[in-house]
């Protein structure tokens, strides 16, 4: 297996897509580095590691500083850039800590790999909300980059920075536009990160979920196991590097068709139409949902999870264990 004995670096590693990366390739022999900074309001929690944390070396840092950076970068084969700030109005409310992260963070981090290990190969996740208000769908690669918020400004600020590490410096990048990301480990105290995973936690409290709008917003959906899936291949195929490749999920639904399928899941709570909030129409991009033909054809990457299955196994796992991921300091 391409992993097998690889030294492999996760920042970001102890929150939803970086804890089942960690866990995968732990089960593939990989010598696995976790770099999470535990932020509050971010996703990271250590329940997520809570059967490989004695397999990993976790560093509880941040990118931004740099003797983290010194200390984990060195000797390192593969990054796997998870770490930002992926809140989309907390940017527009706190638009400083958001550069910090995402930028500053980001150009940080690609310092020190050109001084201290430019011969790695780095995967960065990036997200296609900088796309911004579709112009068409299903977005692609090549649609416009119009970001709606800070958040989407920096995110991409931060791809123009992995491309010209590859383009003048030789580090081996690939980058991945992600969508809606789901599945347990997600955070769920608030709807700061993912209005899905806040939603979870309002069906599990019988409390009514909330669509703004006429909720005919269209949206697709990948499981974590999908995302986890689509970045070993992107850290493992030779022609992935210099690439960037959109994500996308098998089914586009509306919100308020999903707001029916997760109320289906218990007697409780149901769902309600709401005005949108002024500072959250400023900066909703309708209906969004991808192409992923390119990531398809090149590196035979489909997603595999159903959704109402998805979904399903989501609310059971959070129905078992959401006391973990309400408590104020994740």
């Amino acid at each position: 297996m391409h992993y097998a004995h690889k030294k492999v670096l996760i920042t970001g590693g102890l929150g939803l897509i970086g804890s089942h990366l960690a866990r995968r390739l732990v089960a593939m022999g990989a010598q696995v580095t976790i770099l999470d900074a535990l932020l509050p309001g971010h996703g990271g929690n250590l329940f997520n590691i809570r059967d490989i944390q004695s397999q990993v070396a976790l560093h509880l840092r941040d990118i931004r500083d740099p003797l983290a950076l010194d200390g984990c970068i060195p000797g390192q084969e593969i990054v796997f850039n998870l770490a930002g700030q992926t809140g989309h109005l907390a940017s527009m409310l706190d638009p400083q800590s958001d550069f910090e992260i995402n930028v500053s963070g980001q150009y940080l981090l690609l310092e020190t790999c050109r001084r201290l290990n430019p011969t790695l190969r780095i995967v960065f996740s990036s997200t296609r909300q900088i796309h911004g208000r579709p112009r068409y769908l299903p977005l692609n690669e090549d649609h416009p980059v119009q970001p709606m918020d800070f958040n989407g400004i920096h995110k991409a600020t931060g791809e123009y920075y992995h491309q010209l590490y590859q383009r003048v410096y030789g580090l081996e990048v690939t980058i991945l536009r992600l969508t809606n990301t789901y599945g347990p480990g997600m955070r769920i105290m608030d709807a700061g990160q993912s209005f899905l995973g806040h939603w979870i936690r309002l069906l599990l409290e019988g409390v009514p979920l909330p669509i703004f709008g006429d909720g005919g917003q269209l949206r697709d959906f990948n499981h974590v196991d999908d995302c986890v899936e689509a970045l070993l291949l992107a850290g493992s195929r030779p022609e992935a590097v210099g690439k960037v490749y959109l994500l996308g999920g098998s089914e586009v639904v509306s919100l308020l068709e999903l707001a029916r399928r997760l109320s289906g899941f218990t007697s409780r709570g149901g769902y309600a139409l709401i005005p949108f909030p002024g500072e959250r129409k400023r900066i909703d991009i309708g209906s969004c949902y991808g192409d992923f033909s390119a990531i398809a054809n090149e590196l035979g990457w489909r997603p595999k999870m159903d959704l109402n299955q998805g979904l399903q196994m989501t609310v059971d796992y959070y129905g078992a264990y959401s006391h973990h991921y309400l408590q104020r300091r994740t």
